[in-house]
């Protein structure tokens, strides 16, 4: 696996040699656009209206529409070098309790790994930050774009989230069916609590799969080798009253009872206070 980006990591006056690794491999199944009478793919091409041709990679410039129409064009070299302290540095500003970051805020993870030289104050952060049991919070400049970033150990190694900015993420205020009025039944709730009780386990994402995928890829197979295509279940049907389906969800929770049970006796992960070696 190759870096995606070098730079330093910075807290204090201690200037950390970092190396950034994509954290993240999404599994989706992809679909190229084909031509319907003849099954060729699409191409896309990068058309002039004004010469009306198409434009060699090379004649491509990147700008920025400052008016109607108008722009200012941008090289990748002035992109590199804009006077700003975050760029090429993870400047890390504070250090907070995991809990007090929102999960709505978090966008990608990467893996932040040691380059030269770096190894023993990596290490120590690594360690700090583990022992004290909070995570760092701070900017670098990636991608054209100054992130707001988290760092946390995770496994023996460090992730860098990137975060949303407080005015990236939508108000409640502006969705008008907040807040929802609607009055809960005493009983209804304590039911809820029963059912979340029956339910409760620890959090296992190896437990979990993407069987939509799973499923489209029986079907892709299937058309492949010209065989019968896969047809869907059918659906069971809905329970429209709300205690009729809390009834029904809690006896469905209570035969697999046994099986939660040895769920929630593993032991749970400790990435936050691994101790020094």
């Amino acid at each position: 696996m190759r870096p995606i980006w070098k730079g330093h990591l910075t807290f204090g006056l201690v200037t950390i040699p970092i190396k950034l690794y994509t954290a993240t491999d999404a599994k989706d199944i992809r679909f190229r656009l084909l031509h319907k009478s003849c099954m060729t793919p699409i191409q896309n091409k990068r058309y002039c209206p004004y010469h009306e041709e198409i434009v060699e990679w090379n004649d491509v410039v990147r700008g920025y529409e400052y008016a109607k129409g108008k722009f200012v064009p941008m090289t990748d070299e002035e992109l590199e070098n804009v006077p700003l302290d975050t760029a090429g540095t993870v400047s890390v500003s504070a250090f907070v309790e995991l809990g007090e970051i929102d999960p709505i805020y978090y966008e990608r993870s990467y893996y932040l790994a040691p380059d030269e030289g770096g190894q023993k104050a990596f290490r120590l952060l690594h360690d700090t930050l583990s022992e004290s049991s909070k995570i760092a919070v701070g900017k670098v400049v990636i991608r054209e774009k100054e992130h707001l970033v988290s760092v946390r150990p995770h496994n023996g190694a460090m992730v860098m989230a990137t975060l949303y900015y407080a005015d990236e993420v939508r108000n409640t205020e502006d969705i008008p069916e907040f807040p929802v009025q609607a009055k809960v039944h005493a009983n209804e709730k304590k039911m809820a609590l029963q059912l979340v009780e029956g339910m409760a386990s620890g959090f296992d994402p190896g437990e979990f799969k993407d069987e939509y995928r799973e499923a489209l890829q029986k079907v892709i197979t299937a058309k492949v080798e010209g065989e019968p295509v896969p047809a869907a279940e059918p659906k069971e049907e809905k329970v429209v009253d709300l205690m009729e389906a809390l009834r029904r969800s809690l006896q469905a929770t209570r035969k697999e009872e046994p099986a939660r049970r040895t769920r929630r006796a593993r032991p749970r992960a400790t990435a936050l206070r691994e101790r020094p070696r």
